[in-house]
């Protein structure tokens, strides 16, 4: 399963993003427009939880996200 990343911007300066696993970037496009004008909740990656009405977005930007582990050093 690939690892998307989902931005929701509501101007220039504020927007939400959210992770979202789906196999491909055809499904989290269908994911995306079936949440059209309807409330959505998800917890963010540094686990904050959020309530968000889709009608107030002004622009959705989807990516595939290749996470880069953080932990692991090249020693």
């Amino acid at each position: 399963m690939k690892e998307f990343k989902v931005t929701y911007f509501f101007d220039e300066e504020h927007y939400i993003r959210r992770f979202v696993h789906e196999e491909t970037l055809k499904q989290v496009e269908t994911l995306i427009k079936s949440e059209r004008d309807h409330w959505i909740s998800f917890t963010d990656s540094r686990g904050i939880y959020h309530e968000l009405h889709t009608r107030n977005v002004r622009v959705v930007q989807i990516s595939e996200y290749h996470r880069i582990d953080k932990s692991k050093s090249d020693t």
